[in-house]
């Protein structure tokens, strides 16, 4: 189809137009005009930027950004940012903008014209995390180095992983085992995250790491002593704006309350140390239910209240802001009588990364569960971003309850919860004598 218009774009000109060069030397070789000899480059346009055909096809090879003025049956994007791009946000802004609202305007044909982007994963808001996010209709192929049976699935254009085995390499014979994992250590986690599995995880991120959330992998969840929910309003149906979100969270404890006494004896008999292991569990916190949607204020009131219902909280968080405030006013007002309790939670002053390094001791010490849905990896995703990704809703609502549940005093650390213990079991006796008759 010599008749095709294309597009060809990189984030710099110059490998634009390396990939325009070898298609040229290609077309012009004697092994493709024996084979297609009906494509015969023109001689008033044959440049290394742009070059067409009889047929008025042609290839036009540009940096993002500067596209225009030219239409294309194929528009081929090819890394569009570069890594040091990627660590600027006013460029990733810039360069979704470019790809949101001038590209689309770049086709011959709106219906049968085609858009092509072909690059590794740098930033969860690159132009693939965009596409991804925004719900564009493409088709998505990802082949991360080592494959992942959890990501893996069939595209619409029928295009399907080959491998079969967890952890197998995408190009053994040209990325063996070794060199794989030596230019993991290279690299380091965050860029082996992007460019290696596709799943970036933005540099400076990881204030909760992914491995400190302990999975919960029995088929029902264990009784809870007390369930709390947390909810971060937006009430608007704008794509650009961070969605409304709430998670809901169990407190439970397990064991018995006996103790175990060991005690220890020197060579002559006499006893020297007593220690006490107490069975009881010290208590845990499951996240059981998480969603986040773009509402508008009436719809938002309902999902909450069904959600409180349905999961029998016993309060309900709000952050005392502008939107929270009209939250929790509105179930006050119309849901006033249900079986839960609404507080607002005041921060106070403390900015969203203080709030979630708050809790960071909580997922350290294995404290926090979670079960192995897909609202959970949905929460556990963007508490492993923040404060680098795209949005913090879910985060905002997950430091509220922990902290919450913290200061009530229902979630403590292990060595805090066996101290109260021991405590408790230490005899004070009869208060004293005073000094002087009161």
């Amino acid at each position: 189809m010599p008749h095709l218009r294309y597009i060809c774009a990189s984030h710099n000109q110059e490998l634009a137009v390396r990939d325009g060069l070898r298609m040229r030397r290609l077309i012009e070789d004697p092994w493709y005009k024996d084979r297609w000899p009906h494509v015969e480059l023109t001689r008033d346009q044959n440049q290394k930027t742009k070059y067409e055909n009889t047929a008025l096809g042609f290839r036009q090879c540009s940096a993002s950004n500067s596209i225009t003025g030219a239409r294309a049956d194929r528009v081929i994007i090819d890394d569009p940012l570069s890594v040091s791009d990627a660590m600027s946000q006013q460029v990733k802004d810039t360069v979704n903008t470019w790809f949101c609202e001038a590209v689309p305007t770049r086709l011959v044909s709106p219906k049968r014209s085609a858009i092509i982007v072909i690059m590794q994963r740098l930033a969860e808001d690159d132009v693939s995390g965009t596409i991804i996010e925004r719900g564009f209709p493409y088709d998505h192929i990802m082949l991360p180095m080592r494959y992942d049976p959890s990501r893996a699935m069939p595209t619409m254009l029928g295009m399907e992983d080959p491998r079969s085995r967890p952890g197998e390499l995408l190009f053994p014979a040209r990325f063996p085992i070794d060199v794989v994992e030596r230019d993991e250590e290279i690299m380091g986690k965050w860029a082996t995250a992007g460019q290696f599995a596709q799943a970036p995880q933005p540099r400076g991120g990881g204030v909760i790491l992914t491995e400190w959330w302990q999975m919960w992998d029995k088929p029902t969840y264990p009784p809870f002593d007390y369930i709390v929910a947390a909810v971060d309003g937006a009430y608007t149906t704008k794509t650009e704006n961070d969605p409304s979100a709430m998670t809901v969270w169990g407190i439970w404890t397990g064991g018995d309350q006996t103790a175990q006494v060991t005690r220890t004896y020197t060579p002559d008999g006499m006893m020297a140390a007593l220690e006490r292991t107490y069975k009881q569990e010290h208590p845990k916190c499951m996240l059981i239910y998480a969603w986040a949607e773009r509402l508008e204020l009436h719809e938002l009131v309902e999902k909450v209240r069904e959600t409180m219902n349905d999961w029998r909280v016993n309060k309900l968080l709000v952050e005392n802001k502008a939107s929270g405030y009209s939250v929790a006013q509105e179930l006050r007002r119309v849901y006033g009588y249900d079986d839960f309790g609404v507080q607002l939670m005041d921060p106070k002053g403390q900015d969203k990364l203080a709030r979630l390094y708050s809790v960071q001791h909580l997922f350290s010490d294995g404290l926090i569960y979670a079960p192995d849905r897909e609202f959970a990896q949905m929460v556990i995703d963007q508490v492993a971003v923040f404060p680098k990704g795209r949005h913090d809703d879910l985060v905002d609502t997950t430091s509220m309850a922990l902290r919450h549940l913290r200061d009530i005093g229902l979630l403590v650390r292990g060595v805090e919860w066996t101290a109260e213990v021991d405590n408790s079991r230490v005899h004070v006796g009869s208060a004293p004598e005073p000094l002087y008759p009161v």
